[in-house]
């Protein structure tokens, strides 16, 4: 098959501009359910716009939960929610062969579907789950496509995952195989709202009438802005800021300094700068504007990179920091590509 001309310049513009509209008006329904929590909210759209999966980590009752059904109401997706326990099964995420009798007493093997056939998964609490139920999500969120009963059954274009977590000092979790955490394209942490947002939350949730979101996006268009996030130019001193970001937080290459080195047990891989890539489009286009900035890069350290690192058990006994890690590498980092 032919591969499609790139757009024109101007066409492209264009694309973009109409784009940016529609994502305004996307985040004015979405602010209708979800007060403040902006950051939280252009990260998770960031994560869709990008063809990815994200991981929403904080305490229950932090909205978390209502942010992903906001979110499949206004990109106007088809979801289903799965809660995650200890005695969850593979088999009722991903579906099973079933025998049916038909009414003349004959008998025929038939694929049931699990709740992962959908275009937004909601996988709540997924750390509550055990490991072996875990990787189930594997290989649906990294081919778009499950196994059942041997049988490879494509899933719905597009196909998200957003995975709320609880942290892993609360009882009853299991901590996520780095092969899953990896499959996440950003890590997104939900805290505290302050008091002036805690104040419209009481205001607005404890009347008589509940606000409602409306839809904005629909699968093809969500589909379409995923398109042209991939065609947004990215200026050459931006892709040397991804690279050189990335690779310093590995303590076996070169460039990593001494703070990585001795801090870091292991990095991240090429799939952290592949999404770097793609979120810091995604970030300028939610901001209006037509290419990504090394403000970005370093706004996107953080969740891209923290779930894909970890701390050496003498610098957390120490009491290091991993966020506190990544920040001071990218302030690096970025000093050192500003002044080149």
């Amino acid at each position: 098959m032919a591969e499609t001309a790139p757009p024109a310049p101007e066409d492209l513009v264009a694309d973009i501009e109409r784009l940016a509209e529609d994502l305004a008006r996307a985040k004015e329904a979405i602010a209708i359910k979800i007060i403040g929590q902006q950051s939280v909210v252009d990260l998770s759209l960031a994560a869709m716009l990008s063809g990815g999966h994200a991981l929403l980590m904080g305490l229950p009752g932090l909205g978390k939960t209502l942010l992903v059904d906001t979110l499949s109401t206004v990109m106007g997706l088809s979801t289903n929610r799965v809660q995650f326990t200890p005695d969850l099964m593979p088999a009722e995420i991903l579906g099973a062969e079933v025998l049916e009798t038909a009414a003349e007493g004959t008998r025929s093997v038939r694929v049931l579907e699990g709740p992962i056939f959908c275009q937004l998964l909601m996988a709540d609490e997924i750390n509550r789950a055990s490991p072996r139920t875990q990787s189930a999500l594997l290989q649906a969120m990294q081919e778009r496509e499950v196994t059942v009963a041997g049988d490879h059954k494509p899933l719905p274009r597009p196909f998200h995952v957003l995975a709320t977590q609880n942290p892993i000092e609360q009882e009853g979790t299991y901590p996520l195989p780095e092969a899953q955490l990896d499959r996440f394209l950003v890590k997104i942490d939900v805290e505290y709202p302050d008091r002036d947002t805690e104040r419209g939350i009481l205001v607005a949730t404890t009347g008589v009438q509940d606000a409602q979101a409306s839809a904005v996006f629909t699968p093809e268009r969500l589909i379409e802005a995923q398109r042209i996030v991939r065609q947004m130019p990215v200026g050459e001193s931006v892709v040397e800021l991804i690279l050189d970001l990335v690779r310093a937080c590995r303590p076996q290459a070169e460039e990593a300094p001494d703070l990585v080195r001795q801090t870091v047990a292991w990095g991240p891989g090429p799939r952290a700068a592949q999404a770097m890539m793609l979120t810091v489009r995604a970030m300028a286009l939610l901001d209006g504007r037509l290419s990504p900035s090394a403000d970005d890069v370093a706004a996107m350290a953080r969740p891209v990179l923290s779930h894909r690192m970890a701390l050496s058990f003498a610098a957390r006994a120490e009491g290091a920091v991993l966020e506190d890690v990544i920040d001071q590498v990218t302030e690096r980092v970025t000093r050192i590509e500003a002044a080149a």
